[in-house]
């Protein structure tokens, strides 16, 4: 299974990660202007590693553990 993209805003991390980088955005930043990682919560560490690293497609679950914010 693919973990890519915010479900509740159905919004894809490859996306997300374009749009911080064009307009600067943290990741609070980016839940208060695009509402990923605001709704269910389930998206907030993929989107955090997202932004760390630029990786926009998981195959492994990730928990607030792993990234913390």
């Amino acid at each position: 299974m693919q973990i890519d993209r915010c479900v509740c805003f159905h919004l894809a991390f490859v996306d997300v990660l374009k749009d911080a980088r064009e307009k600067q955005l943290s990741v609070e930043d980016v839940e208060f202007s695009l509402g990923c990682g605001g709704g269910c919560g389930l998206c907030r560490p993929y989107l955090r590693r997202c932004l760390r690293t630029g990786e926009t497609s998981f195959d492994h679950i990730i928990t607030d553990a792993d990234e913390p914010g």
